[in-house]
């Protein structure tokens, strides 16, 4: 064996290593807990791959830039979409923690659900400093995943006329697409639309569930 192979053969072990130390869990949605992500297996067979094939192509000198950058190639290649909204899971969910902003999971899209009490006051646009610090920590995640679009909606309860209740839902879901944007989300991953009453998530015959219906929900999506 050369030892350029064995060169390789040791890295690929060492990537391997540090790949399932770092990289191979994310939190349960439901119960709080780490779990081996959906995506591990794919991403990491496609990290070692392409650490093996960054070295194999590289110079003596650039070996190690080389076994990086194959590395993180092969991982996006071999873990996909769902590894990479895997992860943005994980690290949003160690952000919002205790924020009152819930993460919810909906296949290949994370659904955060930023309820009124902690956004609005009522029948107001300005956000809470409470939202604002939640954003902010969104803004940190979303800047370092480029290939997410952010789909911003503005709910409301039934109160009201329909033509009322859309116009305010349309300003408080701007109200937090200005917001991210300030914290330095590009506009262009920005998609802000005012829904009205439509969709409820609880029954509109109660405070309680009035109360639910009224959110700013923000869903991350991967761009095609």
């Amino acid at each position: 064996m050369t030892n350029k192979n064995k060169w390789v053969r040791n890295l690929v072990m060492a990537t391997a290593a540090a790949l399932v130390a770092t990289g191979c869990s994310t939190v349960n949605p439901y119960t709080g807990e780490e779990q081996t992500a959906k995506a591990t297996t794919g991403s990491l067979i496609g990290a070692v791959a392409g650490a093996a094939i960054g070295v194999a192509s590289s110079s003596k000198s650039d070996r190690g830039k080389g076994a990086l950058i194959g590395a993180a190639s092969g991982a996006a290649l071999g873990g996909g979409i769902g590894y990479y909204m895997d992860v943005q899971e994980a690290e949003l969910r160690k952000k919002l923690r205790a924020s009152g902003v819930s993460v919810t999971r909906d296949g290949d899209n994370i659904v955060l659900n930023m309820p009124n009490a902690i956004t609005f006051g009522f029948d107001q646009t300005d956000l809470s400093s409470q939202a604002k610090q939640a954003l902010s920590s969104v803004a940190v995640v979303v800047k370092e995943y480029e290939k997410t679009r952010l789909n911003v909606y503005g709910f409301t309860d039934s109160k009201g006329t329909d033509s009322y209740n859309l116009r305010l839902s349309q300003v408080r879901a701007s109200e937090v697409s200005n917001q991210l944007m300030r914290e330095g989300v590009a506009s262009s991953r920005i998609i802000t639309k005012g829904m009205g009453e439509a969709h409820p998530i609880a029954s509109n015959s109660t405070e309680q569930g009035r109360a639910e219906n009224r959110r700013v929900e923000i869903v991350l999506s991967p761009m095609s």
